[in-house]
């Protein structure tokens, strides 16, 4: 049986460091666990008219199934646990370089599939305005953060002064208002395409572009969750 317990009071952010599982399971409800994860979970439920005690229920279940194995605890502290610079490290190694990758790709896929079924399927324009929006976004954010916001953290880290503490607060503050920015796209995207479902008779490529959708969903999320709730709060806040 888990040690882990929840409850109304716990940030919904704390939940998910402390069992990573639960990000599957609010994901799946739709509960938003890295850019509005800051808040308690008894708030993030009355948004989305979810059930306190049977989420509750729900989540010691899930960590109850999942105690004791090797994914539950040593994974619950690995990114706390990892030094500022080694958790940048694997941020820009995982997330930044994924997204350099995968965000032209997926571009092409969009743009294609509006192109060819666009004329039939109205909300494919409104996807594609949204995704060239969000691609942009991400991508300018991604090179802020390595060429000015990093290297400002480790320097704080070293000298730990006044001045550069105020730079970097409202460095931060700047970097959570994108991050805003591009869950609120993601929540646009997910909701016009009804959950990432392509139609019935779709192609290979709509099908496609929509799970590549589904998955920098998922990885944003991660992406925003360890900057957010673990690397940003190791530095001064507004």
């Amino acid at each position: 049986m888990s040690t882990l317990l929840f409850d109304k009071e716990d940030k919904v952010s704390e939940i998910v460091i402390k069992f990573p599982k639960a990000s599957d399971y609010f994901r799946d409800h739709k509960i938003d666990f890295c850019c509005g994860g800051n808040r308690p979970l008894q708030e993030a439920l009355e948004e989305r008219g979810l059930e306190l005690n049977r989420v509750l229920d729900e989540l010691h279940h899930l960590a109850d199934n999942h105690a004791g194995l090797d994914h539950n605890q040593g994974e619950s502290n690995v990114y706390v646990e990892m030094d500022s610079a080694t958790l940048i490290h694997y941020i820009v190694s995982k997330h930044h370089d994924y997204l350099r990758e995968e965000l032209p790709e997926i571009q092409k896929n969009v743009t294609k599939v509006n192109r060819v079924h666009g004329h039939h399927d109205l909300h494919l324009v409104e996807v594609e305005e949204l995704y060239t929006a969000l691609k942009s976004e991400l991508l300018e954010h991604t090179t802020k953060e390595e060429i000015e916001i990093f290297p400002q953290m480790m320097t704080w880290d070293e000298t730990q002064d006044s001045s550069s503490g105020n730079k970097l607060r409202k460095a931060i503050s700047g970097l959570e208002g994108e991050h805003d920015e591009a869950g609120n796209i993601l929540k646009k995207l997910r909701e016009i395409t009804n959950d990432f479902t392509p139609p019935v008779n779709a192609c290979t490529t709509y099908r496609l572009t929509y799970e590549r959708l589904a998955e920098l969903e998922r990885m944003t999320y991660e992406h925003v969750h360890l900057e957010n709730n673990i690397l940003f709060p190791r530095y001064p806040q507004a």
